[in-house]
C-alpha cells in the first residue's frame, strides 16, 4: 500500500539524518579521527548484527558461496574506500559541503557508463544536471571559508569510490547475492582489511592516547553510530524492495536536504553566499537528475 511506502521512506530519512549527524559528532566534535578503528568498529557490529539477524530469521539471507564472495571482492574494495575516505572527509568538511562533493559521484558513474555504453544517448536534462553538479563541486573549494585541502582530497576519493561502486552494483552479473548478502561480504572484508591497516596507519597507537577514550559520551556515540549504520542498511533494503531505484533516489535526495537544513542548528558552520550558492545549485541539479531518471522510465 502507498502509505506503507511513505512510512518506509520517512523511517529511512530519520535513520539517514541521525546516522550522518552521529558520525559527524564523533569525528568532528569529539575529534576521533581514526577511521580504521571507527569504521572497523561500525562494520564489525554491522556484520555481527546482520549474521545474527539472518540466523534468527529476521532477515532473509542464504549461504554465501566462496565463488560468489570472490566475484564480489572488487565491490568490497570500493566499499572500504568509500567508508574510509568518507570518514576522513566528513571529519574535516561540513555536511552541506560534504554532500555537494558527494553528488559528484553521479559524474563518475555517468562517465563510466558512457565508456561502457558508448552508443547510449543521454537526455538533455540529465546532461545539464551532470554539468551543474560538476561545476558546483569544482567551484566550491574556491569559495569555502573553511577550506581544508586534506578534507577535499579525501572527499575526491570518496566520491570516486561511491560512483564506481554504483556502477559495479548495476553491472554485477551474478544473481546469487542479495543486497544483504553483498553487504555482509562488504562488512566482513572491511573488518579484516581495516584491522590489518590499524597499526600501519598509526590509528591504533593514536587511539590509545585519545583523551576521550573513557568518556561516556564517546562510548554512546560510537555505539549509536554502529547501530544506526546497521539500521540504515535495513531501511535502505526495505525501501528498495518496495520502490524502484528512481524513487529510492527521491528519498535519498530528501534525506540529504533535511540533513543539510538541520545541520547548522547542530554544528557550528562558517558559510558565505558563494559557497551556499554552490551547495544550492548542486542539489537543484541533483533534483533534476532524479527527475530525469524517473521521467525516462517507461510507464
Amino acid at each position: 500500500m502507498q502509505w506503507r511506502r511513505h512510512i518506509s521512506g520517512l523511517a529511512f530519512s530519520v535513520v539517514f539524518v541521525l546516522s550522518y549527524f552521529t558520525n559527524k559528532f564523533v569525528l568532528s566534535e569529539l575529534k576521533f579521527t581514526y577511521p580504521t578503528l571507527f569504521q572497523g568498529w561500525q562494520t564489525f557490529i554491522g556484520a555481527v548484527l546482520l549474521l545474527l539477524s539472518g540466523k534468527l530469521g529476521w532477515v532473509e539471507m542464504s549461504r554465501i558461496t566462496r565463488s560468489a564472495a570472490l566475484s564480489w571482492l572488487p565491490g568490497s574494495f570500493l566499499f572500504v574506500g568509500n567508508i574510509y575516505a568518507g570518514s576522513r572527509a566528513l571529519s574535516r568538511i561540513d555536511i552541506p559541503q560534504f554532500f555537494t562533493l558527494q553528488n559528484s559521484s553521479h559524474v563518475v558513474s555517468y562517465v563510466i557508463f558512457k565508456v561502457v555504453h558508448r552508443e547510449q544517448k543521454t537526455q538533455r536534462l540529465k546532461m545539464i544536471s551532470i554539468c551543474l553538479i560538476l561545476l558546483s563541486a569544482i567551484y566550491l573549494p574556491s569559495y569555502d571559508p573553511q577550506f581544508d585541502y586534506s578534507g577535499y582530497m579525501w572527499a575526491f576519493w570518496h566520491l570516486f569510490c561511491v560512483g564506481a561502486y554504483r556502477v559495479f552494483q548495476v553491472h554485477y552479473k551474478s544473481t546469487n547475492l542479495s543486497d544483504l548478502e553483498q553487504q555482509c561480504i562488504n562488512y566482513l572484508f572491511s573488518v579484516l582489511l581495516l584491522a590489518l591497516a590499524a597499526h600501519p596507519t598509526g590509528d591504533l597507537t593514536g587511539a590509545m592516547e585519545f583523551p576521550s577514550l573513557q568518556s561516556h559520551t564517546f562510548h554512546c556515540g560510537c555505539c549509536a553510530s554502529a547501530l544506526l549504520g546497521f539500521l540504515l542498511l535495513l531501511a535502505t533494503v526495505r525501501l528498495k524492495s518496495g520502490l524502484s531505484l528512481e524513487y529510492l533516489g527521491v528519498w535519498i535526495f530528501l534525506s540529504k536536504v533535511t540533513a543539510m537544513f538541520l545541520s547548522p542548528f547542530i554544528f557550528s558552520m562558517d558559510v558565505n553566499l558563494q559557497s551556499l550558492f554552490c551547495v544550492i545549485v548542486s542539489h537543484v541539479a541533483e533534483a533534476l537528475l532524479v527527475y530525469s531518471e524517473r521521467d525516462s522510465q517507461p510507464g
